[in-house]
């Protein structure tokens, strides 16, 4: 990782989000202990546990594969740590059952896991890093062996558990939904950097630059000049026509200036030929394929220009044939203009 400096506040649920080798793990890992930094601090409430062993810092980690013992019931996996710390058998006892009920596992604490689904284990993992009460609990993609219903249903529950406990969590991804839909901050990294942090929707709804935009979510990217600025709005030249762009506060551009927007599908809207107005821009468009996804269409178009875009239309009484002449428009605010 190349000079990542972040403050996590006490009590956050924070997530590093990135592509497979960005550096994620290896920050979850050196927080945790298993990886020494070769350079920089690492701090607990202002206290440098650069060089602590992992024993002696305090956190509860939560692996990809459970790691649960096999050979333990469901009650003595839990206990482990605090056996390993002599914490005394009915403290123990108390701080097991305690834990087990955060999680809704309470009346599975004989089982052994091979007799538990894979929500139920990941579950018992959790219950096994809350019970040491740790400062700062670790997320190591938790969630990445579970079926598509199942992830949904514990995201809910990691982050209930998480706000009700009050801990501090660093969580580990690269599932743009599942931090978008849990996380209060995220931590974009690309190779080994920290591109950008916010909470999901400022990341979302605008992000700097074009890796941000891409990573979540689908996005629209047109190349543009600058005709003009005012009022903090500025108006975009493109091979498809013009399209007006809100600026984030602070931001300025000067005319002539070359620059990179995005769209998001969502925020086009489909409007016949001759439609639009009101002070928005509509671009002529073709359909060129429609694909159904349930709760919406997705709209491949080419715009004038030749250039192909995304288009997602909610619950559309009739879907346009192919090669159906249309407009989109889209309001300034959902034009954003990339740094570069």
């Amino acid at each position: 990782v190349d000079s990542v400096s972040i403050t996590i506040e006490a009590g956050e649920l924070f997530f590093l989000l990135g592509p497979s080798g960005c550096g994620k793990t290896t920050l979850l890992r050196m927080v945790a202990g298993f990886i020494e930094p070769t350079s920089g601090q690492i701090l607990f409430n202002g206290s440098d546990v650069a060089r602590t062993p992992p024993n002696k810092r305090n956190t509860g980690m939560v692996f990809q594969s459970y790691a649960l013992w096999p050979h333990m019931s469901v009650a003595q996996n839990v206990a482990y740590g605090l056996k390993v710390r002599k914490v005394s058998g009915a403290e123990r006892e108390r701080r097991v059952a305690e834990a087990l009920a955060a999680v809704r596992m309470e009346a599975y604490a004989a089982r052994k896991p091979n007799q538990l689904s894979g929500g139920q284990q990941q579950r018992v993992a959790l219950a096994r890093a809350l019970v040491v009460r740790p400062a700062v609990l670790l997320l190591d993609e938790p969630l990445s062996n579970l079926d598509a219903k199942l992830r949904l249903e514990m995201r809910h529950e990691i982050r209930r558990i998480c706000k009700e406990s009050g801990l501090t969590t660093l969580y580990v991804t690269h599932d743009q939904k599942e931090a978008l839909s849990m996380a209060d901050r995220i931590a974009v990294l690309e190779s080994g950097k920290v591109v950008q942090v916010g909470p999901p929707r400022e990341l979302y709804t605008r992000p700097r630059t074009r890796f941000v935009a891409d990573f979540l979510g689908e996005a629209n990217f047109m190349d543009a000049k600058v005709s003009r600025v005012e009022g903090g709005v500025a108006e975009l030249a493109t091979a498809a026509g013009t399209v007006r762009a809100e600026l984030a506060p602070g931001r300025t551009l000067s005319p002539g200036a070359s620059v990179t927007c995005t769209i998001r599908p969502e925020a086009w809207r489909l409007v016949p030929r001759g439609g639009g107005g009101g002070g928005v821009m509509p671009l002529d468009a073709v359909i060129r394929e429609s694909v159904y996804l349930g709760e919406v269409v997705q709209h491949s178009i080419e715009l004038a220009g030749g250039q192909r875009a995304l288009v997602t239309e909610m619950h559309p009484k009739v879907m346009p044939a192919p090669g159906s002449a249309v407009r989109v428009i889209a309001d300034s605010a959902d034009v954003i203009v990339l740094e570069s």
